[in-house]
């Protein structure tokens, strides 16, 4: 499980056996289920986790209950409320699992004290941070400058194992477009490449 994490640290950064394993100390091993909650929104404590396996999803619920999807986190990704995780606040935001996940959680505590010892800890969760800011910046711009189709092919070129692996409508949600919508780009493209 750790050995997943030490991986994944070593893409960025390199530590000895024993500092890693100190390290490691810090994590702590979370078990989920199918549509079990991680974060619910009014959670007063959150932690950052990395998905060793699984697929999840975070999304915001509106005024009139539409489910609004922001993230999936598929392993080797990151994923938590960020606002309640770096700043200390209630969650505003929910994170369930798609699928049955194993998971490694980190405080925030934890995360700033690994981050004062280690240059290269507060290096790798720096780089880390950096490709969430890219990531939702590219979010936002896809949903603000494409079009249904075009977003829909983003998705396809960006997440093709999670094609194949989530159902459509959560597809939908996160694409901005209703399940019919979605039902109907799907046979466009198919239609296209044949």
């Amino acid at each position: 499980m750790k050995t997943k994490l030490k991986d994944h640290i070593a893409e960025i950064v390199d530590f000895s056996d024993q500092e890693f394993e100190y390290i490691s100390t810090h994590f702590h091993f979370k078990k989920m289920k199918k549509n079990q909650f991680l974060i619910q929104n009014g959670q007063q404590k959150v932690n950052k986790y990395f998905v060793v396996s699984g697929i999840l999803k975070s999304y915001y619920v509106d005024k009139s209950d539409k489910e609004h999807i922001i993230q999936f986190a598929q392993p080797d990704w990151w994923i938590t409320d960020y606002n309640a995780f770096f700043n200390n606040k209630e969650a505003t935001i929910n994170v369930d699992c798609i699928t049955d996940c194993e998971l490694l959680y980190i405080s925030n505590d934890d995360l700033e004290k690994l981050s004062a010892e280690f240059h290269e800890m507060e290096h790798f969760f720096r780089v880390k941070s950096n490709a969430g800011y890219v990531a939702s910046q590219e979010r936002i711009l896809t949903m603000l400058n494409l079009t249904a189709v075009e977003r829909f092919n983003h998705f396809n070129g960006l997440y093709p194992n999670l094609v194949q692996s989530i159902p459509k409508y959560l597809i939908a949600s996160y694409i901005g477009v209703s399940r019919e919508m979605l039902s109907r780009l799907s046979k466009n493209v198919i239609n296209h490449t044949k």
